[in-house]
C-alpha cells in the first residue's frame, strides 16, 4: 500500500454529520507510511495527513491522476529544446523543423524534428529535408513521432532507422513542484556555469544540465562517474538544477531516455516523470 495513490474515509470525532450521524471526511493522496497505529497520506498540495487507523471507516487505491502535461502537443517540448543549442541553425517546413549545427555532436540539433504538416507533398518535403542536411555536410535526418502521420509517410517512403538495433527515446515530463518534494535538497555544487538559458551544475563524481524555455525546463546529460554511483549523486545534480529552473519562472520538467534504460526509467519513475511520447531517428534508404 506503500507508494500508492489511496483514498481515505475517515471519522471526524465529536462532529456530527449532515445526516445527524458521525461526520466523516475523504483524504486523497499518496500513501507514504503505514503503520501499527495509523497511515500518513501525502496530499496533492505536499501536506501530510495522519489518519489513526481505528477512525478509517474505507479505503482503496485509486489510479493515478492524468497529468495535464500529457496534453502538452509533443512538438512543443521539441521545440522548448531549441535553446539547449548554441549556434543553433533553423528553418521552417510548413510544420518541421530543419535544424543544423555543425560544431554540436547531438541529433537533436542536427536533424529535422517532423512533427506535424509539412504543407508539401510528402517526395517534395522528403527532397527538402536531404537538400538542407546535405548542403551543410550533415545526414539527412528526421526526428519523428512513433505513431505519427509523418512517420507512417517517412517510413512508406523508405526511411529506415538512423543505427542498426537503436530502440526509440522516450520523453518525459513532470512537475517540478512534486518533483523537488521527492528529491534531496539543493546541493552545494562544485561548479555551476549559467550561460543565458542554459546551466550546468556539478558534483564530485555527477553532473548535468539544464535549459529552461518558458515553463518548461529540459535536463540533459545527468551523469555519475562509475566509481560515484548508487550515493545520490545524480539525484543531488536534479535537485540543483530543478531549484534553478524554478527561480527562472519553470513550472514543468522533461528529459529524455531510451526505452531500453530500465535502471533510468525506474528512477524517473519514482521520481514522478511520466512518458509523453517516443520518437526515432530516421534516414532515407541507401542509393
Amino acid at each position: 500500500m506503500v507508494g500508492a495513490r489511496i483514498v481515505v474515509r475517515h471519522l471526524l470525532p465529536g462532529r456530527t454529520g449532515p445526516s445527524g450521524g458521525p461526520a466523516m471526511s475523504d483524504v486523497l493522496g499518496i500513501c507514504e507510511e503505514w503503520t501499527d497505529d495509523d497511515l500518513v497520506v501525502r496530499t496533492e498540495d505536499g501536506a501530510l495527513r495522519r489518519v489513526p487507523h481505528d477512525l478509517v471507516v474505507t479505503g482503496k487505491p485509486v489510479p493515478p491522476r492524468s497529468s495535464v502535461l500529457l496534453r502538452v502537443p509533443a512538438a512543443r517540448l521539441h521545440r522548448a529544446g531549441l535553446v539547449m543549442w548554441t549556434g543553433l541553425e533553423t528553418e521552417p517546413l510548413g510544420d518541421w523543423l530543419l535544424r543544423s549545427a555543425p560544431h554540436e555532436a547531438a541529433r537533436r540539433a542536427n536533424s529535422t524534428l517532423a512533427f506535424g504538416d509539412p504543407d508539401l507533398p510528402a517526395e517534395e518535403a522528403h527532397a527538402a529535408v536531404v537538400a538542407f542536411h546535405t548542403a551543410r555536410g550533415g545526414v539527412p535526418v528526421v526526428a519523428v513521432e512513433v505513431g505519427s502521420a509523418a512517420h507512417a509517410g517517412v517510413e512508406a517512403a523508405g526511411w529506415v532507422r538512423h543505427r542498426d538495433g537503436e530502440d526509440d527515446t522516450l520523453v518525459q515530463v513532470a512537475s517540478i513542484a512534486m518533483l523537488r518534494r521527492g528529491l534531496p535538497p539543493e546541493p552545494e555544487p562544485s561548479e555551476v556555469v549559467e550561460d543565458g538559458p542554459r546551466v550546468a551544475l556539478a558534483v564530485p563524481g555527477a553532473r548535468g544540465r539544464a535549459a529552461s524555455d518558458g515553463d518548461w525546463l529540459g535536463l540533459y546529460g545527468i551523469e555519475t562517474d562509475p566509481d560515484h554511483r548508487r550515493r545520490g549523486l545524480a539525484l543531488q545534480v536534479v535537485s540543483g538544477l530543478l531549484a534553478r529552473g524554478a527561480e527562472r519562472g519553470a513550472r514543468s520538467a522533461y528529459l529524455q531516455v531510451h526505452a531500453t534504460n530500465t535502471p533510468a526509467l525506474a528512477l524517473y519513475e519514482r521520481l514522478g516523470f511520466v512518458t509523453h511520447h517516443a520518437y526515432r531517428y530516421l534516414v532515407p534508404p541507401t542509393p
